[in-house]
C-alpha cells in the first residue's frame, strides 16, 4: 500500500515480531536480568504484540568469550518470559555453530512457538538440519538470512527458497549493518516473494537512519512479518523502532493488532529499565552501516581500537573491505593489529581463507 486506507478498503494484516528482550542485549553486553526480562516480556503481552523474542543477542548457545558472557543462561531466559506472557508467542532465535540440536530441544521443552535459525545470506544449507528438527517437532520455524546485502536479489530469493524446502515455515532477511536504502529492501523482498509461497519477513537496523522507511518498503514489496525493538533497542545504532513503526503501519492501513497506548506504556518500561539511553545514530554507527558490518561489532571495536590507539572508524571500514560476518569477532583484532603495523594487504590474504 502506498496511500492511507479509507473505510472501504481492506486492511492488510502484519504480524510484528518483536526482538526487544534478544537483539537489545547487544547495546547492553547482554547483561539484561530477570526482572528486567519479565517486565518488558508482561509489558509487550498486554499491548498485544503477536511475537517477543528472548534470549542472548547472538541466539541460542551463544554466550560464551567471544561472543559476550550473558548475565543469564538460555534456560532462565526462557523461564522468566515464558512465565509471562499470556497470549504472545514466545519465539528464539539460533546460529548454527552457535546453537546446536541440543539448543533447539532446550528451547522447545519451554514450548516456544517460534525459532528462527539465521545463517549467512549464501549458507541457508546450514540450517537443513536444523529446520528438519523443527518440522518434525511441530514447531513453527522460520530461516532467516543475515548480512543479506551481500547478495543480489535473485541470489536471496534461491537461498529462501532453499530454505522452504528445508522445512521453513517462514523466510526473511535481515540488514544486519543498517546499509539498506528502501529500494535495495524492495527489491530483494519482491524477489523472495516471488519465489516462495510461505510468509516473508524483514528485519531493518537504523544505521543510515532508515529502518523505518526501509520496514515500509519490505511491507509496500510483500513481507507480512516485520521485526522492530522497543526504542529501537538493539545492536550499535539500533533497530527499527517498535512504537514509532506500528502507528505508520497503522496510518497506511495495515493491520498490526496492537493496542497503540500499551505499546507505548511497553516502550516507555523499555526506556525505563532496560537501557541506559536508548541507541543513537552516532559517527559509528554511521561508519558501521556505511562499510556493511554487523552492528554486533560496536563495542568489540571499539574495545579494541582503543587498546590498540588505531581509529575505529578505520577498523569497520576495514572489516567492510574484508567482508567479515557474525562470527568473525576475533578478526576485528587482527584489524586493529594490521592497521596499527600499516600491514592490512597481507590481512587481506589471510582473511580470505577465514
Amino acid at each position: 500500500m502506498s496511500q492511507q486506507a479509507t473505510e472501504s478498503s481492506p486492511r492488510q494484516p502484519i504480524l510484528i515480531h518483536d526482538p526487544t528482550l534478544r537483539d537489545g542485549h547487544h547495546a547492553v553486553r547482554h547483561q539484561l536480568g530477570r526482572e528486567q526480562l519479565r517486565a518488558y516480556a508482561a509489558a509487550a503481552d498486554a499491548a498485544g504484540v503477536p511475537v517477543v523474542e528472548v534470549g542472548h543477542g547472538n541466539g541460542l548457545g551463544a554466550s560464551s568469550l567471544q561472543a559476550g558472557r550473558a548475565l543469564l543462561s538460555d534456560e532462565a531466559m526462557l523461564s522468566v518470559v515464558r512465565e509471562a506472557l499470556t497470549t504472545t508467542k514466545l519465539g528464539v532465535f539460533m546460529l548454527p555453530g552457535w546453537g546446536t540440536t541440543e539448543s533447539i530441544r532446550l528451547a522447545v521443552s519451554y514450548d516456544v512457538d517460534l525459532v528462527r535459525i539465521g545463517t549467512h545470506c549464501t549458507e541457508s544449507d546450514l540450517a537443513e538440519r536444523h529446520l528438519g528438527l523443527l518440522r518434525d517437532a511441530g514447531v513453527d520455524a522460520h530461516g532467516v538470512l543475515l548480512m543479506s546485502h551481500m547478495a543480489s536479489p535473485e541470489r536471496l530469493a534461491e537461498e529462501c527458497a532453499r530454505l522452504v524446502e528445508f522445512g521453513a515455515t517462514g523466510v526473511g532477511i535481515l540488514d544486519s549493518s543498517g546499509y539498506y536504502l528502501p529500494n535495495d529492501v524492495s527489491t530483494r523482498i519482491a524477489a523472495i516473494r516471488s519465489a516462495v509461497s510461505v510468509p516473508v519477513m524483514f528485519h531493518g537496523h537504523n544505521n543510515l537512519g532508515m529502518a523505518v522507511a526501509n520496514s515500509i518498503a519490505a511491507a509496500e514489496a510483500g513481507a507480512t512479518i516485520l521485526d522492530a525493538c522497543a526504542r529501537g533497542f538493539g545492536a550499535g545504532a539500533g533497530n527499527t523502532q517498535l512504537e514509532v513503526l506500528v502507528p505508520v503501519l497503522e496510518r497506511l492501513g495495515y493491520d498490526t493488532g496492537i493496542d497503540l497506548y500499551r505499546l507505548l506504556d511497553a516502550a516507555d518500561i523499555a526506556g525505563r529499565e532496560l537501557m541506559p539511553a536508548p541507541p543513537t545514530i552516532d559517527s559509528i554507527g554511521v561508519v558501521s552501516g556505511l562499510a556493511g558490518v554487523f552492528s554486533g561489532f560496536k563495542n568489540r571495536v571499539l574495545d579494541v581500537a582503543t587498546r590498540e590507539g588505531v581509529d575505529p572508524r578505520d577498523v569497520f571500514f576495514e572489516l567492510g573491505r574484508l567482508q567479515a560476518v557474525a562470527g568473525q569477532e576475533d578478526l576485528i583484532e587482527d584489524v586493529a593489529l594490521a592497521l596499527r603495523a600499516g600491514s592490512t594487504g597481507q590481512l587481506e590474504r589471510t582473511a580470505s581463507h577465514v
